[in-house]
């Protein structure tokens, strides 16, 4: 077996040797045809226009895939100018984020009362009875198992405050 393909790969070599002239005639007529044609030209690249920036301007429109919102002006209920927040008092710091970032996660209960606890502001806050949250002036009023509620002073428009109620529910886990 070992003789055959020793044999087989002496004579490969001499077939393909058999098989040229050694010359490369053709090979040397081909090039100097090619070289012979006349060069082409090649075009310039196209003019390109100067990109512009668009900026869209209809953020603040409502969005024309919803229905408009009819609403009565007659029905709207109206502030009062004897309730304000107290602008006076020392800002908490749950204050400084919107109430919808907050989420309930969980009670504690001990002899003081019971406390909850929120998430948001990138941690887990303890909050109780009188604390702030939100930026609308938002009050705990009550700290109950599931839900935290909280009552917000927000301006009417008109020049006067009104009171919203809130509510911190704690998530029902399935």
């Amino acid at each position: 077996m070992q003789k055959r393909v020793l044999g087989l790969a002496l004579a490969l070599p001499m077939l393909l040797a058999g098989c040229s002239d050694g010359s490369f005639s053709d090979l040397q007529a081909f090039m100097a045809e090619t070289r012979a044609r006349p060069a082409g030209n090649i075009e310039p690249l196209p003019r390109f226009a100067p990109y512009e920036a668009f900026t869209y301007s209809a953020t603040s429109l409502r969005s024309p895939f919803q229905p408009p919102i009819k609403i009565d002006l007659s029905q709207r209920e109206r502030g009062t100018q004897d309730l304000k927040p107290d602008e006076d008092r020392v800002k908490q710091f749950l204050e400084g984020f919107n109430i919808e970032a907050f989420e309930m996660v969980g009670i504690l209960s001990n002899q003081d009362g019971m406390q909850a606890l929120v998430r948001g502001a990138g941690s887990v806050h303890r909050v109780r009875i009188g604390d702030y949250l939100g930026r609308n002036h938002g009050r705990i009023t009550s700290i109950e198992e599931g839900r935290v509620d909280v009552v917000e002073i927000v301006p009417d428009g008109e020049g006067g405050w009104l009171e919203r109620p809130r509510t911190l529910s704690l998530p029902e886990r399935g």
